[in-house]
């Protein structure tokens, strides 16, 4: 199997944002870790610092002993006259010196550019380089005429690889033999060694100190963030409907403050719902109650005037106007009844949908038939666009019929006479049903409460479809039923458009986007 990074990226972002506990701990460990390796290496450097200073003082302070020592015994060698074997002298001198100190190699070597005829060699410890002389100390060595102890750092070879050192470099004059570089090569490995012990401590300390950090932020996020992830528990708890939920109060600490105010606001909360939740049970109890009582009286009502209707043509002119309006208005009495019981199934929750295979395309053309005689009374001319696709849908063609009705009307109804298209597409995973007015329209404000009870745009406007304002209500919640969505788009002065997004197939859910713009491309009507 294939690592892919993108994937472990995407977990570790998820985490990171996911969790405070984590987010806490970790920034804590890389705070304390970057803190504490500041600290260790200004330490280091210091403590670097005072150690090569201080052995460097030393070294040059025993090189400069040994070198007043050597020269001391050139110096006496010729106040005694002793001077036929100067190499003799030179040899007394060397090992005087290499006695005297702890330098690891020694090298005694000639100035050059000297009238003095050559009679000491020169000598050099066996395993002496002459890069732990560099032309620059020599230089140096040279110009100091004695005065000064000169010196560099090098690097010495040693058994396991290079070892730090110094090279100290002393002007000697042997009286009769000329001047000579005294060079004494100080192997630092000790104080390697030093620095490197205190280096791995500090090290070590660091870790554990870090380590510490992040187990004292873990404690720290536990105590803190544990009540918090209970508190945000409870709270889903609740908004799902687990009104009974509460917080444990422990201590008289703030999370125990927010624990009590939290309890106090979930009790507040229930009483509220609880309240509400009877008010709309009696209020949909009533309204089913009513509904249903109605019906009886109206029943007879309708009887008597389906026979008054009937013998109009019998009844002098204002008599008959009557009957007429008696008819009209008792249809639409029975209409808002059969409405509000529809509201009230819904409210209670007793709706079953009735779905079988249905070709929305012939569905769209039926109700198109049904309101021609509407539109072709206002001016309006309703076009049918469906470009092609997946028509054909699971769903309850009574309630999408009841839908296209609705929007049908309200589309001729707001229409000013101009054109009406009804668009018709899908995808393999959604159907959608848009319909086009280029009326009035409607406000912002219109557009938030379109899908309110008994609500209208403009109650004054004479209505030609006679609706009972609960039309988009009952619609909205057919949408829904289906899995569906219900959504306008309006603008004053330019129309207005209502989209029925429903899926495919009863229990998938919409992908989020609908197989139609809102509103429609205007190309797609062209």
């Amino acid at each position: 199997m294939q690592w892919d990074w993108r994937v472990w990226r995407d977990r570790l972002v998820h985490v990171w944002r996911g969790s405070l506990r984590v987010r806490t701990i970790v920034l804590t460990v890389l705070l304390s870790a970057l803190a504490v390796t500041v600290i260790g290496v200004v330490i280091s450097s210091s403590v670097r610092a005072n150690l090569f200073d201080s052995r460097r003082d030393q070294v040059i302070a025993e090189s400069g002993r040994a070198a007043e020592q050597a020269q001391r015994i050139f110096t006496t060698a010729a106040e005694l006259g002793d001077g036929t074997d100067v190499q003799a002298t030179a040899d007394s001198a060397l090992a005087t010196v290499q006695r005297s100190t702890t330098a690891r190699y020694t090298a005694l070597l000639r100035v050059p550019a000297q009238d003095v005829p050559r009679v000491i060699d020169d000598q050099a410890s066996r395993d002496f380089q002459p890069g732990y002389a560099s032309t620059e100390l020599r230089a140096t060595v040279i110009a100091s005429d004695g005065t000064d102890v000169a010196w560099q750092s090098v690097a010495v070879d040693s058994e396991d690889g290079l070892d730090p050192g110094i090279t100290t470099g002393s002007i000697l004059d042997t009286i009769s033999a000329g001047r000579y570089q005294l060079y004494l090569v100080y192997d630092l490995s000790d104080v390697q060694q030093t620095l490197d012990f205190v280096q791995s401590t500090l090290a070590f300390g660091g870790f554990a100190l870090v380590a510490l950090f992040g187990g004292v932020a873990y404690l720290v996020v536990r105590l803190v963030v544990g009540p918090v992830r209970v508190a945000a528990d409870a709270s889903e708890k609740l908004a799902s409907g687990q009104l009974e939920e509460r917080l444990p109060v422990r201590g008289e600490d703030e999370l125990a403050t927010l624990a009590r105010s939290f309890n106090g606001m979930a009790d507040s909360l229930q009483r509220q719902i609880r309240q509400l939740a009877d008010l709309s049970r009696v209020q949909q109890r009533f309204v089913s109650d009513v509904s249903h009582e109605l019906r009886t009286p109206l029943t007879t009502i309708r009887l008597a005037g389906d026979v008054l209707y009937d013998q109009r043509e019998d009844f002098p002119p204002t008599t008959a106007r009557t009957a007429e309006l008696l008819h009209t208005q008792i249809e639409r009495f029975e209409a808002m009844l059969a409405d509000l019981l529809e509201m009230s199934r819904y409210d209670a929750g007793a709706v079953q949908l009735e779905t079988d295979p249905t070709n929305l395309v012939r569905l769209v053309e039926e109700s198109i038939i049904a309101v021609e005689p509407l539109a072709e009374e206002r001016g309006s001319e309703v076009r049918l666009v469906a470009p092609g696709g997946y028509f054909e849908a699971d769903v309850d063609a009574r309630r999408i019929r009841r839908i296209l009705q609705n929007l049908l009307g309200n589309a001729i109804d707001h229409g000013e006479a101009k054109p009406i298209v009804v668009y018709v597409d899908s995808d393999e995973r959604a159907v959608a049903i848009a319909v086009r007015d280029y009326g009035v329209g409607m406000s912002p404000a219109d557009v938030e409460r379109v899908f309110d009870r008994f609500w209208r745009a403009d109650p004054s406007r004479q209505r030609t479809t006679g609706g009972t304002g609960l039309g988009l209500a009952i619609s909205l919640e057919d949408a829904a039923v289906h899995g569906g969505e219900l959504a306008v788009w309006s603008q004053q002065g330019e129309g207005s458009c209502f989209r029925l997004t429903l899926p495919r197939r009863r229990g998938d859910e919409l992908g989020g986007v609908s197989p139609l713009a809102l509103p429609p491309d205007a190309e797609v009507a062209a």
